[in-house]
């Protein structure tokens, strides 16, 4: 939570919840503010990877707060008022991809850390491995402490 400042300047620009963007900051760049919110890649240009060729418009090479904001907005979630566990859940997968779906297993994007994920996974953009196993925390798991940890959720 020593990054929650952070996350709230997103927040306030977008009005999706600080803990939203900290998860997906967590999910897609380890924590990294050298990283795109969008999938991680280095700040230093825009998004090579899905959603490659994003932000359209900011201040390279560190602007991270810009970008973030851009990775909020399109993906759809700026503005937005329903922040439900069932609908964040919701966009958290719609986030990563709803691909685990056609291959019968639920997220570990969500899931991982958890009991209703064991394996399978896409190690790379369209690349699926159906032996990997995340070695991440899933989004669900994350959000879940924090509610034991005592952060209001609403």
């Amino acid at each position: 939570m020593q990054n929650k400042p952070r996350y709230e300047q997103v927040s306030a620009a977008t009005g999706a919840p600080w803990w939203f963007i900290g998860i997906v900051h967590a999910l897609e760049a380890s924590f990294n503010f050298q990283g795109h919110l969008h999938n991680g890649d280095p700040l230093r240009a825009r998004t090579v990877n899905v959603p490659a060729n994003r932000p359209p418009r900011w201040n390279p090479p560190n602007d991270w707060l810009s970008s973030a904001i851009d990775a909020i907005t399109f993906e759809g979630f700026a503005g937005q008022s329903d922040w439900s566990i069932a609908r964040t859940l919701y966009r958290f997968e719609g986030y990563n991809g709803f691909s685990y779906r056609t291959k019968g297993i639920n997220s570990p994007y969500l899931w991982s850390f958890s009991t209703h994920y064991t394996r399978g996974k896409f190690v790379r953009d369209h690349v699926y491995d159906e032996n990997a196993v995340s070695a991440q925390c899933g989004a669900a798991v994350m959000l879940k402490s924090l509610q034991l940890a005592g952060e209001t959720l609403a």
